[in-house]
């Protein structure tokens, strides 16, 4: 067991014939207790001060794994929202291919309509051109016929003239 100040104190030696100056003893031994006691004063404030700096420690340790597991959750949640990010990218892109797939499926179908119609419309302006010109031309054929002729001829009779009644009646 260590020794105390008051041990220290308290100590007494035996005297022998001719021993040493009890005075100087005395003096020293009390030098020996000031430092003693200001041994032990500073081991007590070191051995406070290491048990507030383990806290600290302690506490900063703490600190640490929290922060490393929060840079930890915070690079798994970034790789989560950049996974999640490419496969929305990508479904995105998926949905718009197949829209324009189907508005050119669709523009195509309509320009093959368009292009039905316009053939179709050829046709019948065709028709109708080849039928109008067999009418005019029908037309012209009767104009042409002794008919016309003998209409356009002045009538021998044309000096007799009719009467309202007769008008109505030819």
């Amino acid at each position: 067991m260590p020794l105390t100040p008051l041990d220290i104190h308290n100590k007494e030696f035996t005297r022998g014939f001719r021993g040493y100056d009890e005075d100087e003893v005395n003096e020293f031994l009390d030098q020996v207790i000031k430092d003693y006691e200001m041994v032990i004063r500073e081991k007590k404030e070191l051995f406070d001060r290491v048990n507030e700096l383990e806290e600290k420690l302690g506490h900063f340790s703490n600190i640490e794994t929290t922060l490393n597991k929060s840079i930890l959750i915070a690079q798994e949640t970034a790789e989560d929202v950049k996974r999640n990010a490419e496969k929305e990218a990508k479904l995105i892109i998926k949905e718009s291919e197949k829209n324009a797939d189907r508005i050119i499926n669709e523009a195509l179908a309509k320009s093959r309509k368009v292009a039905m119609e316009v053939e179709e419309l050829k046709k019948q302006a065709s028709v109708y051109r080849t039928r109008f010109k067999m009418l005019i031309e029908a037309q012209l054929e009767l104009l042409n016929t002794e008919e016309w002729d003998d209409i356009s001829k002045p009538e021998e009779d044309s000096d007799r003239h009719y009467s309202d009644n007769e008008y109505e009646n030819a």
